[in-house]
């Protein structure tokens, strides 16, 4: 009867909320089934109070919101469960500097309250350390990281850097960098479509992919310029001349499953037909996807 312990010693190993909080996501299924999500820079944070911007997203489709800060989650995180949606993540800040190492003070209670949730903490590494100066930055960096990635373990959750132009993790290169460095197994990186578009590398795309996909957490899309100021590389999906469709049908070829998130910052005109102009886009591409032959 030795069977017993041991399938209560697996049940228990199944069971444990690390180990399922923190895996990697499930093998993508045929067509484009990735959770879309919409940044909170598109619904109305700061105007629209965190019930009426879940209910706009419950009746538009998507799956849940991208947030911002480590202020009112509780609220936020009551008014998606009351309307089904999920916090696919929030976006918090780090920094490195000639004074060492800091980041958001909300931080620490943020991944308290995130416990039992899949919500990632969407890091960005800001500042920069003089030359000469000691720990360099990328030991400032990686030393954070470290920190944050432990504190999120805790709660069964993940860290996905987030790169942004002009930061110190710019690049998804300084981002595959960075995670590697921190070597933790709940610290990985974002590809996010504007910055990378406005590093000018779309020849690069397939390549990038391929060597981020180790550590590829979350994906951020929109519309899209091939180049330009922000205004052209950050629409809504249904506009612009850069093929998002391409792009996500690449990640699809090596076989990315995570979320994929709507950029929203700074598009103009009205937030709900933004919103809507652009899951209806999603729609599309879903459905062109779906009636493809896999390669």
């Amino acid at each position: 009867m030795n069977w017993i312990p041991n399938a209560l010693a697996l049940l228990v190993v199944c069971l444990d909320p690390m180990t399922l909080s923190a895996a990697e996501p499930a093998a993508p299924q045929p067509g484009l089934n990735n959770p879309f999500f919409a940044f909170d820079n598109g619904t109305g944070r700061g105007k629209l109070s965190p019930d009426e911007q879940a209910k706009m997203l419950e009746e538009l489709g998507y799956a849940g919101i991208g947030y911002t800060g480590t202020g009112n989650i509780p609220q936020m995180l009551a008014a998606l469960d009351r309307h089904g949606l999920q916090m696919y993540s929030t976006y918090v800040w780090a920094r490195i500097g000639p004074d060492g190492p800091s980041y958001d003070p909300g931080l620490p209670e943020a991944i308290k309250q995130f416990k039992g949730r899949n919500t990632l903490i969407w890091l960005t590494i800001q500042g920069s350390v003089p030359d000469g100066t000691a720990p360099d930055g990328d030991t400032q960096a990686v030393n954070v990281v470290r920190e944050i990635g432990d504190m999120a373990k805790e709660s069964g959750l993940r860290v996905a850097l987030y790169p942004h132009l002009g930061f110190y993790v710019s690049t998804t290169e300084d981002g595959i960098r960075i995670a590697k460095k921190a070597d933790r197994k709940n610290v990985g990186t974002s590809l996010n479509l504007c910055h990378w578009l406005k590093e000018g590398d779309e020849p690069g795309m397939e390549r990038l992919i391929e060597a981020a996909m180790p550590h590829l957490f979350v994906v951020s899309i929109n519309g899209a310029d091939h180049q330009g100021g922000w205004d052209r590389l950050i629409q809504t999906l249904d506009r612009g001349e850069f093929d998002v469709y391409r792009f996500l049908a690449t990640l699809k070829k090596h076989s990315y499953g995570g979320p994929v998130g709507l950029q929203c910052y700074a598009v103009k005109g009205d937030k709900r037909e933004n919103l809507a102009r652009s899951i209806g886009a999603w729609r599309k591409f879903q459905e062109r996807m779906a009636a493809e032959k896999p390669q």
